[in-house]
């Protein structure tokens, strides 16, 4: 797996020591599916670099990243427009962290990057729940005649988990087709997101969860880096509040995509991706 991967810098905080490491940060650094605005694949290396403007400590949940294990491998390696190829290196780097009971925080890239973590999470964990936090259902079963896209990840997430393991949060974009194929098939909270969440959460248990977390979940006056985005999203605290909710459960694999830095030269999309990271390092991980 290590030579799949290369480091320019590592998130702040991190550790050098990959065996002692519970939580491992890989980035995947992918955007050849989108539908509109391109430069996704820049998001693992921004989100790094912004992360050293943040300190260390967090006062939502005095806990600081200095005193937690985690380690930061650094980003994939992927042949440019070959997502065949690029999917197969992703499972590769996903089988081994589970199979080095890691758990992954993975740091996108297109949304497409997430179902290889899906797809060998759910070989583990036969129960296993994703929660999708996202302005888009990515529910469609082909776009422009492709199976694999980052606009219809969650329809091949549905097949590998069977019918209603996928809840879907904020969702307030897609086709038609979509949302019909989702009350079938789907847990569907369109537009809400915290209320839905603590009565999912209750219900669930001590379910094993893995989170994929769309940054387009939050209103792009908070989040414009982003490269499809939806008015009329949750804000930047609300998004904080997922994670703290989800430091409750069992969460055994997480990632953050379609952080999209062409588009926000402020970068204040990155630096609220690095505060969510942060907080799930210091929610999910171990000291």
């Amino acid at each position: 797996m290590i030579n799949l991967v290369e480091r320019c810098t590592g998130f702040m905080g991190c550790r050098e020591n990959y065996e002692q490491a519970p939580l491992v940060l890989i980035g995947v650094p992918m955007d050849f599916t989108v539908s509109f605005r391109p430069g996704t694949r820049q998001g693992p290396q921004q989100i790094r670099k912004v992360s050293y403007g943040l300190e260390e400590y967090s006062f939502y949940l005095n806990r600081d990243l200095r005193e937690y294990s985690f380690c930061d491998l650094g980003d994939i390696v992927l042949p440019f427009g070959n997502i065949t190829e690029c999917l197969r290196r992703i499972d590769e780097v996903a089988q081994t962290l589970f199979k080095d009971d890691k758990l992954p925080l993975v740091l996108g890239g297109e949304h497409l990057i997430s179902l290889p973590f899906i797809e060998r999470a759910a070989r583990i964990y036969s129960n296993l729940a994703v929660l999708q936090f996202d302005a888009h259902a990515d529910l469609r079963e082909e776009y422009m005649g492709e199976r694999y896209s980052h606009a219809t990840v969650m329809r091949r997430a549905v097949e590998v988990l069977g019918e209603r393991n996928l809840y879907q949060f904020g969702i307030r974009s897609g086709d038609g087709t979509e949302f019909s194929f989702a009350r079938e098939h789907t847990n569907l909270f369109p537009g809400e997101v915290i209320g839905p969440l603590k009565q999912v959460l209750d219900e669930l248990g001590d379910r094993p969860l893995y989170v994929t977390v769309d940054i387009d979940v939050v209103d792009p006056c908070y989040a414009p880096g982003t490269g499809t985005p939806e008015p009329g999203g949750i804000s930047s605290r609300e998004v904080l509040e997922i994670i703290y909710l989800l430091g409750k459960k069992k969460v055994i694999g997480f990632d953050l995509v379609e952080v999209c830095p062409p588009f926000d030269p402020s970068e204040r999309t990155a630096i609220l991706a690095a505060k969510i990271v942060r907080e799930a390092i210091l929610s999910f991980g171990k000291k």
